[in-house]
């Protein structure tokens, strides 16, 4: 059997034009699909974060994340800031079960360690635990809310 390139790309987001597509995505996907409201959606940490985006060969957006670190995100990490804080993870409906969010994560690892960070923490929605423990996450701590929905801490040495 032959595999082939995977018939997307990920990248940081360059331009103004990939921020918007990474805001649409998550529009989508968070406010659109999941009901969270459109005022949490967006935050002052979007500013400073490391944005990255999935692209299909014809350059459509499929996905996105983005990495926050530094002294920002130290509630996320509990103080800890040599971890960065993985977050705003979607990928569009109809791009799902194809590696898109494995491969977005993958490359918000590799922004992680050219930060120099030694782990990723991150707070999973927990319908996506399994996602992230089969990429190397361990759950810590109990379940809290956040926008309605219960999620989990994670983290993953890097």
């Amino acid at each position: 059997m032959t595999v082939g390139p995977a018939p997307y790309t990920t990248r940081r987001a360059l331009d103004d034009s990939d921020l918007a597509a990474c805001f649409q995505i998550r529009k989508d996907v968070f406010v659109g699909e999941q009901r969270v409201p459109e005022e949490i959606e967006y935050d002052a940490h979007d500013a400073d974060a490391a944005h990255v985006l999935a692209l299909a060969a014809d350059g459509s957006a499929l996905g996105t994340g983005r990495l926050l670190h530094g002294p920002a995100v130290a509630d996320r990490t509990g103080g800890d800031l040599t971890a960065g804080s993985l977050g705003r993870l979607a990928v569009t409906r109809e791009k799902r079960g194809l590696g898109v969010g494995a491969a977005l994560v993958r490359a918000i690892e590799d922004e992680a360690r050219a930060l120099g960070l030694a782990a990723v923490d991150l707070h999973a929605q927990t319908h996506a635990l399994g996602f992230y423990e089969r990429l190397g996450y361990v759950a810590y701590g109990p379940d809290f809310p956040d926008a309605g929905i219960a999620h989990r801490a994670m983290r993953r040495p890097l």
